[in-house]
């Protein structure tokens, strides 16, 4: 087959020990720790909802170095939110959460980097809020580890941390939804694929990020995220 224009160039997330993982979707989970939920103004155990990311807006980076991603045009108040990021290797349609661990290729650290200024004002127009997620180079990634050499991951510290200041604290074990149930669900409404990438959610702490930070995101097991805005 023969194309008019240009194929686009594959996304791609770095693997551990080398390699890369193509991207072939993002899903992302929204409000999936409680006081996360609670400091967005909501409460209780509502039933999960997603929003998605094009696959070019993953921005991979290499275990050892730091990230850099140019601040987003249109907003003055770009937040972090630091997530456990899963990768499936295994797709499948109407997957029981007693199944979903085979469908795991591995997991890495993640950010949804959230322009929030442009998402507040599109939720009040009762508009999607594409633009305030869904940017370029919203979804920095580091390595990712194969769940062979991790085991399930259900429990453990995820941290954030801005120029050596903690914001952002919680454990794997708090998601309100964890990986398992998500998987189910997510696979319910769409069927997953290889290469998709799903962000799980993230802890209290979301604060506003500008030119010349830098993050490092950590979890327990797979190291530590580093990104400089810029």
């Amino acid at each position: 087959m023969s194309h008019v224009i240009p194929a686009p160039r594959q996304a791609v997330a770095p693997v551990e020990g080398g390699g890369d993982f193509p991207v072939h979707r993002i899903y992302c989970v929204g409000r999936n720790y409680a006081e996360h939920a609670q400091e967005m103004g909501f409460t209780g155990r509502e039933p999960p909802f997603f929003f998605l990311k094009p696959a070019d807006a993953v921005l991979p980076v290499a275990e050892g170095s730091i990230g850099e991603m140019d601040y987003p045009p249109q907003t003055q108040n770009l937040h972090h939110e630091v997530e456990l990021v899963v990768a499936i290797g295994v797709g499948g349609r109407d997957i029981a959460a007693a199944d979903a661990a085979r469908h795991i290729w591995g997991y890495a650290i993640g950010l949804d980097m959230t322009r929030r200024d442009l998402q507040n004002d599109m939720k009040k127009q009762g508009r999607p809020w594409c633009i305030g997620k869904a940017f370029d180079q919203s979804a920095p990634i580091g390595p990712l580890h194969p769940i062979a050499s991790t085991g399930e991951l259900t429990r453990g510290a995820i941290t954030l941390s801005v120029n050596g200041t903690p914001r952002q604290k919680g454990d794997l074990s708090e998601l309100i939804w964890n990986v398992s149930e998500t998987i189910e669900t997510l696979s319910k409404a769409w069927t997953l694929q290889p290469g998709d990438l799903i962000f799980t959610g993230t802890p209290a702490g979301v604060a506003a990020v500008v030119r010349g930070d830098v993050m490092e995101g950590s979890i327990a097991g797979l190291g530590t995220l580093r990104v400089r805005v810029r």
